[in-house]
C-alpha cells in the first residue's frame, strides 16, 4: 500500500502571461509506500478535484494529469493544465468559498486511484480572485436614478460603464463666470450630489440632451420650470461675448448678446463616470 503525502501550502503561482496562458496554480505531492519510503522517479496517475464548501462538497472541477515523481517522491502538476473531465476552472468564482482540493493518485501510472487526500485551499492567487470579484462586482448602469452616482444619468455608454450625470437639484442662479464657484460648494448639492467634487457646467450639447430628460429628473428632484440654463460653450455672435444658454420650457437654446456673461441664470451641474 501507498501513501501519499501533500504539500499543501500549494505553491499558487499563476501563469497569466502576455501569451494569454490559462490561469493554473501549481500543486505539489510526496508519494510514500506503505513503508514510507518515496515512490521516486516513477509515473503516477491523478486525479485532482476543486470541491466547494467543505471536504465532501460539491466537485466545481475535476481534471486528470499524468506525471513522474523526481528522485525524492515529489510530484509536480499545474491545476488547471490537466485533462478536464468536468467543470470550466477560468470561471470558478474564488470569492465564493471556502474551497478544497481533492487529490487521487494511482501510484502505477492509470486511472485506477488507491490514494486520496483532501485540503482545505487556505489561501487563493490574488490574480484569479481579482479577476474573478472583478467580473462578479463590476456595475453595469442604464438611463435613470442612480444615487450611489450622485444624480439622474441621461447619458451612457454601449457598454454601460460610461455615462453623464445630471444633478438632482439647481445650484444657485448665478453669473456665467460665478458657476464653477456654486457648482464647487457642496452645500448647493442635494445629498447624493455633495460627495463628488467633479461636477461641472455642461456643454452646449450635455444641456440639451439634459433637456430630453428634464421630466424624470425634475420627478425625482428639483423641477426645472421655465427657468434658463448656462451651459458652459461661449458664443462671440454679434461681436460680443455671451454663453450659449438654453430654456427648458421652450427648449430652445439661445446665445445672442442681449445678455452677457454678467448676467444672472439657472445653473444645473453635470458629472462623468
Amino acid at each position: 500500500m501507498k501513501t501519499l503525502f501533500t504539500l499543501f501550502t500549494v505553491f499558487c503561482c499563476i501563469a497569466i502571461s502576455f501569451a494569454q496562458a490559462p490561469e493554473k496554480m501549481t500543486f505539489q505531492a510526496v508519494v510514500r509506500d506503505a513503508t514510507n519510503s518515496l515512490l521516486n522517479n516513477q509515473n503516477v496517475g491523478m486525479q485532482i478535484s476543486i470541491l466547494q464548501g467543505s471536504s465532501t462538497g460539491n466537485a466545481l472541477y475535476v481534471e486528470s494529469h499524468t506525471s513522474t515523481t523526481n528522485e525524492n517522491g515529489l510530484v509536480t502538476i499545474e491545476i488547471g493544465a490537466g485533462n478536464v473531465s468536468e467543470g470550466d476552472f477560468g470561471t470558478i468564482d474564488w470569492s465564493n468559498g471556502p474551497f478544497y482540493i481533492k487529490s487521487e493518485t494511482d501510484p502505477s501510472g492509470g486511472v485506477s486511484y488507491s490514494i486520496t487526500g483532501t485540503s482545505q485551499l487556505m489561501s487563493v492567487p490574488f490574480a484569479l480572485y481579482a479577476k474573478t470579484a472583478a467580473s462578479v462586482t463590476e456595475q453595469v448602469y442604464s438611463i435613470g436614478h442612480w444615487p450611489e452616482l450622485g444624480g439622474y444619468v441621461f447619458q451612457i455608454s454601449s457598454d454601460g460603464k460610461h455615462g453623464l450625470v445630471a444633478e438632482l437639484q439647481d445650484q444657485g442662479v448665478v453669473s456665467w463666470y460665478g458657476a464653477q464657484d456654486f457648482i464647487s460648494n457642496p452645500d448647493n448639492h442635494s445629498a447624493d450630489g455633495s460627495k463628488f467634487f467633479d461636477w461641472r457646467l455642461p456643454t452646449k450639447h450635455e444641456l440639451n440632451e439634459m433637456y430630453t430628460f428634464s421630466a424624470p429628473i425634475g420627478s425625482i428632484g428639483t423641477s426645472f420650470g421655465t427657468n434658463t440654463y448656462w451651459s458652459s460653450t461661449l458664443s462671440f455672435a454679434n461681436d460680443g461675448q455671451t454663453a450659449w444658454r438654453q430654456n427648458f420650457d421652450t427648449g430652445l437654446q439661445y446665445n445672442s448678446t442681449i445678455f452677457t456673461l454678467t448676467d444672472f441664470f439657472f445653473v444645473r451641474a453635470v458629472r462623468e463616470f
